[in-house]
């Protein structure tokens, strides 16, 4: 364990976490070594662990702290609607008024053509409810054999079975567990995958992978594709300007579902509702989570097109669902959070103050001898650690990312390190003095790095 520590209650903590608690996504080995950092309290875009240290929060939690640390007005939201009625199922025929006024306003925000929500308890539930509703849509509709699902290698859909199955992460696949009729298509990475093309023939060529996969499959078998608008965990990656039109058109070609995992870019995080917006895509279900309550209390769910839900009124019964499909609290504190985020004009700050700006100062960083390249769009970036600019040769060992993380922990920043890219995503909330902290803590922890891995 830890001895470096001042407060008698950390090393305490981090005994019950050796004793008691198995983490997510953690190596046990390095984590019983080491212990956890304990953080025990939060405010605005900033975080205090147990030993006092204060920290700025470059990654809203885990993508999701849409409106900051420390609204009163959740609080009060979900200790109003506790003391009101605390839980009720939404099954056998039954309802409440915060799950029905919450569907009301999500159909209000989400594309004209979808208006019909199915509510869960996280993203990934929210994408196994896809997979189960995908299959019921086509067996309903007399194709049955329509099952397979096509996402992206290095997408991310969730930790459950299903939703590991859906994203493509070799990591998450190895472990076991994978359900059948899921394949995958290229990313659009250009950066990491692109070679000699340019961004736009590499765009181009990565969505034409998708009619390959279609073809190779067969037609009559493929049920939907699933991708996110930007690729959250895989490492904020940006398609090609060239991709998403080439999509849309291979997709009304084949009359093949899609999928938007809006769980990382919906509300508000590229400035619009939900990165469909922002590239005009049109889906047949979009899941949504993480900012839907900006993480105050889980809640995820399934945003589904008029298309799909008239078939489902024909399909008899839908065997699936929650306990906490629609809990009335979760439901509550996502109101809250949106009526926050309208009434305060906060998508229209981070469109046309703040994200300009922190793009802005985020290139200020391509300068330095460590970085590959800069990208973003809205509050999302990532910063591409190389050995070589001009060739974008990587370190040859994977550990340089850690070794950054380490450093923006230890200086007072969280930023994310995925394999050798650094990624970002902020509070909706940040300012423009606390994106210029962030700009420099985020120099000083880069030049750190290139100190340590020049050794």
């Amino acid at each position: 364990m830890n001895k470096t520590v001042h407060n008698p209650k950390t090393l305490e903590w981090q005994v019950l976490s050796d004793k008691h608690h198995l983490a997510p996504f953690s190596d046990y080995k390095q984590l019983k070594q080491t212990g956890p950092r304990i953080i025990t309290r939060a405010d605005g875009v900033y975080l205090w662990d147990s030993e006092g240290n204060k920290i700025l929060d470059a990654m809203a939690g885990l993508w999701c702290v849409a409106i900051g640390y420390g609204r009163d007005e959740l609080a009060k939201a979900a200790s109003h609607q506790m003391n009101v009625l605390p839980y009720y199922n939404t099954f056998f025929m039954t309802a409440h008024p915060p799950v029905l006024e919450l569907a009301k306003v999500i159909a209000e925000l989400a594309p004209a053509h979808m208006n019909h929500v199915f509510f869960t308890g996280s993203g990934s539930e929210a994408n196994d409810t896809m997979v189960r509703m995908v299959r019921h849509y086509w067996a309903v509709k007399g194709q049955p054999e329509k099952k397979v699902i096509i996402g992206r290698l290095n997408g991310y859909h969730g930790s459950t079975v299903a939703g590991a199955s859906l994203g493509g992460m070799k990591a998450m696949h190895d472990q076991g567990g994978m359900i059948p009729d899921i394949v995958h298509i290229a990313q659009p990475y250009w950066f990491g995958e692109g070679g000699d093309m340019s961004p736009d023939e590499f765009g181009t060529w990565a969505a034409d992978q998708l009619e390959k996969k279609i073809l190779e499959i067969g037609i009559d078998n493929v049920a939907a594709f699933v991708a996110e608008p930007i690729q959250g965990a895989g490492g904020v990656i940006i398609a090609p300007d060239t991709y998403w039109p080439r999509i849309r058109e291979i997709l009304a070609k084949y009359d093949i579902l899609f999928t938007a995992d809006e769980v990382v870019c919906g509300f508000g995080r590229t400035g619009e509702w939900f990165g469909s917006d922002y590239y005009g895509i049109s889906p047949d279900f979009m899941t949504i989570a993480k900012g839907l309550t900006s993480g105050y209390i889980p809640m995820g769910g399934l945003i589904v097109s008029d298309k799909v839900a008239e078939v489902l009124n024909e399909g008899g019964d839908f065997y699936h669902g929650f306990t906490y499909s629609g809990h009335p609290v979760s439901a509550a504190v996502a109101l809250e959070n949106i009526r926050i985020i309208r009434e305060e004009k906060i998508l229209e700050r981070v469109r046309e103050e703040t994200a300009p700006y922190l793009q802005k100062r985020l290139r200020e960083l391509e300068d330095h001898p460590l970085v590959g390249e800069i990208r973003g769009l809205g509050m999302l970036g990532a910063i591409e650690l190389v050995k070589n600019k001009h060739t974008r040769e990587r370190f040859e060992s994977n550990g340089v990312g850690m070794i950054c993380r380490n450093h923006c922990f230890n200086n007072g920043l969280i930023m994310r390190a995925v394999g050798e890219t650094m990624v970002i995503a902020p509070p909706l909330v940040i300012s423009k003095s606390e994106i210029d902290e962030l700009i420099a803590k985020a120099r000083l922890c880069l030049d750190l790095t290139y100190e340590e891995v020049l050794v």
